[in-house]
């Protein structure tokens, strides 16, 4: 570890010069040789680090979604050419190019502050030797020397002597139950942050070889963390238990504020937009507009998620705009309670007798304009001259006519000829269809 940390003496100095600058203002505060100095000193280096580390994070959280929507096409290139290893790497680098997408972007945060750390590890194992090193003095190299954290020095390790502990005016036993508890939150904080984007901000409606590596390193990390992190003085594991807290609030704030499609993470943030829109009547936010529109114009493309999200908005009577809007629509409500705007109501079904009366108060109505002879007292002597057995035929026609009716269900009905309900002309002859006689009626 000495010897890669002594790669990096070249950032050294800047390292340990922010060290100093930041230990100047806590040392007026808590002491200039007190572990609470040193130690927020080391903490916000880490600070200003990731904070100049943002847009690197960005792009890293760009390129992990990137490369989560190419691993179906990326399967189905390793499938058709896994005979010919050079034919598939070209094609990969051909997707990698159309796309737009770098697969070394997801490192991109660990490789930038990896110099850092080391730089750090290397001023710390100066200040451990007494040594100076970069912007700090002697002076400085001994006041730090003799800080604690905890009962622990900050440039003790968990493996150092227990003379070189006792060199270090400190306890065997104090240093060993620090770091092992500062070892063993460094771990957690690692597994957490990971088992946080691999349980809800990753699409779960896709199966692939990558979701399988990423839960792999979810185990693999945080052991590698805990074996190393024996030969870390106390210093660099406040450095990196610091680092990973960053990094596992960062990553909860992107998982809640911009979720990957398709993932649970996505369902709880459209849930609660769709809770925003039903309190307040609209969307509020420029970023949750941009959302709105964005999945606006996805139309058939939307995942299950985003299906939801709309039916909930046409069932509390919203309709989403291309602008990622939203207006109010009571046709909207109407169709969704299923009321009578969703559903148009069949007119109820009339019995032949009730469409003979209809039509007989019709013709009479009309003869009344007319000046004929009204139609009821027409129907009323065609029916007292109709013979018995006329009347009996037609009792039996109108009652097969009923059973055909029911029979054909909702069908319209035939129109059919009403004897009893037909005019006479001024001729005396009848006008309109007539029904054939039965033949036992006397002709």
């Amino acid at each position: 570890m000495d010897t890669i940390a002594s790669l990096f003496s070249f950032i050294t100095t800047p390292v340990s010069w922010v060290i100093v600058q930041f230990h100047k203002v806590y040392g007026a505060i808590f002491g200039p040789d007190t572990g609470w100095a040193w130690g927020l000193s080391i903490v916000s280096l880490v600070v200003l680090i990731r904070i100049c580390l943002i847009p690197l994070f960005v792009k890293q959280i760009k390129s992990t979604r990137n490369m989560q929507a190419l691993q179906p096409k990326m399967k189905a290139i390793q499938e058709r050419y896994k005979s010919d290893k050079q034919r598939q790497s070209e094609e990969m680098m051909k997707l990698y190019k159309e796309t737009g997408t770098n697969p070394l972007s997801s490192c991109l945060p660990i490789l930038a502050q990896s110099p850092f750390f080391f730089a750090l590890y290397h001023v710390l194992s100066n200040i451990a030797s007494g040594k100076e090193i970069g912007a700090m003095n002697q002076a400085l190299v001994d006041s730090a020397r003799t800080a604690h954290i905890f009962g622990a020095p900050i440039a003790a390790k968990f493996t150092d002597s227990p003379e070189k502990v006792e060199a270090l005016n400190a306890s065997l036993t104090d240093v060993r139950i620090v770091t092992a508890v500062m070892i063993v939150m460094m771990s957690a904080s690692q597994f957490f942050t990971q088992r946080q984007l691999m349980m809800k901000n990753v699409d779960l409606s896709v199966k692939t070889p990558y979701m399988q590596q990423q839960k792999m390193l979810m185990y693999i990390f945080p052991v590698i963390f805990a074996v190393m992190g024996v030969n870390f003085p106390v210093g660099v594991l406040v450095y990196w238990l610091t680092t990973n807290v960053w990094t596992m609030g960062q990553q909860m704030y992107v998982i809640n504020q911009n979720p990957t499609p398709g993932s649970k993470a996505q369902d709880s943030y459209l849930q609660r937009l769709l809770k925003s829109i039903t309190h307040h009547g609209e969307v509020r936010g420029r970023r949750r507009k941009a959302v709105v529109k964005v999945v606006v114009a996805k139309g058939s493309d939307r995942n299950e998620n985003e299906r939801r999200f709309f039916a909930g908005l046409t069932k509390a009577g919203f309709a989403a705009q291309a602008d990622g809007t939203v207006i109010k629509s009571d046709t909207i409500v109407a169709e969704a309670e299923g009321g009578p705007a969703a559903k148009r109501q069949q007119p109820k079904r009339q019995t032949k007798a009730q469409r003979q009366a209809a039509a007989a108060q019709q013709a009479a109505a009309k003869d009344a304009e007319e000046g004929s002879e009204p139609a009821a007292e027409q129907a009323t002597t065609s029916l007292e001259k109709k013979p018995q057995g006329s009347a009996k035929a037609d009792a039996e026609a109108e009652t097969k006519d009923e059973a055909k009716d029911q029979a054909q269900g909702d069908k319209p009905a035939r129109p059919r000829a009403n004897s009893g309900g037909s005019r006479q002309g001024k001729s005396g002859q009848r006008k309109g269809q007539q029904r054939p006689k039965h033949p036992s009626s006397k002709k």
